[in-house]
């Protein structure tokens, strides 16, 4: 008789270092749908976390979840960042409090050139990284500073929308799905600029269908199935793994 693999021992695992985000007993509705279904996880200063899960595993319902979006509809439970509670905000409040989100389709405005759109993001206080610091680290941007933002290729918008979170003074940079129909070049290019801002201190969650990739960059990872977590520890273990690679993430 076939066993399901039981991997419970490793979820919501104990950490030494104190938490920076912590998500906890969180519930969370799409109208009557159970999505986020009581899950409890920490991220740590300056780690990047892996959230990883097959599709419908409610990753991104936990990503708008946390960023306070209101859909889904988070019913009970806490979110703190940095000794602050975030699960009464609103969006914007949670985003004055440090949370940057970059969303899937990354929402660059129609009608305002790449220098634009990040200016519009520093009317906010207080303003993060200066415009001369984001051209350092994606010199891209750069040199299409005024060409405008939804003009540009896929990964150049991927960049713009990672310097507009960034040019706020976020504490946790959130990223959907930031892989999404770019070429491993690009893909590569990416990756060492979170490295970068890694080193410089930020704290990051990534959720993204490549999961190899993510693991690859992650310090941790927490593993979602049917809006309940299943594994909760290093992203090494997980690359180790087969059998649970194969159960949860199918690959």
């Amino acid at each position: 008789m076939n066993v399901k693999p039981d991997f419970s021992k490793n979820a919501n695992a104990a950490q030494t270092a104190p938490a920076f985000l912590s998500v906890w007993d969180m519930h969370a509705y799409y109208g009557e749908s159970y999505i986020v279904q009581g899950i409890n996880f920490n991220v740590h200063e300056g780690e990047i976390l892996a959230l990883l899960g097959r599709n419908g595993a409610g990753k991104t319902s936990t990503l708008r979840a946390i960023a306070r979006l209101g859909d889904p509809q988070v019913t009970h439970g806490e979110i703190w960042l940095d000794h602050q509670p975030l699960h009464n905000m609103a969006s914007h409040e949670a985003a004055v409090a440090g949370l940057g989100l970059v969303p899937e389709d990354r929402r660059i405005i129609p009608g305002l050139t790449v220098e634009e759109n990040l200016q519009l993001a520093q009317i906010v206080e207080p303003i993060g990284w200066s415009l001369d610091r984001l051209y350092d680290l994606f010199p891209r941007l750069g040199e299409r500073r005024k060409q405008e933002g939804v003009t540009l290729s896929g990964g150049e918008q991927q960049m713009l929308a990672i310097a507009r979170a960034l040019a706020r003074d976020i504490k946790v940079l959130l990223l959907d799905e930031p892989y999404e129909g770019l070429a491993p070049v690009i893909v590569d290019e990416i990756e060492k600029t979170l490295i970068h801002i890694k080193e410089q201190g930020m704290t990051t969650v990534i959720v993204e269908q490549n999961a190899v990739r993510a693991l690859e960059l992650a310090d941790r990872s927490v593993i979602l199935d049917t809006g309940t977590i299943v594994f909760d520890g290093l992203a090494s273990e997980v690359l180790e793994n087969e059998e649970l690679r194969a159960e949860y993430l199918a690959i």
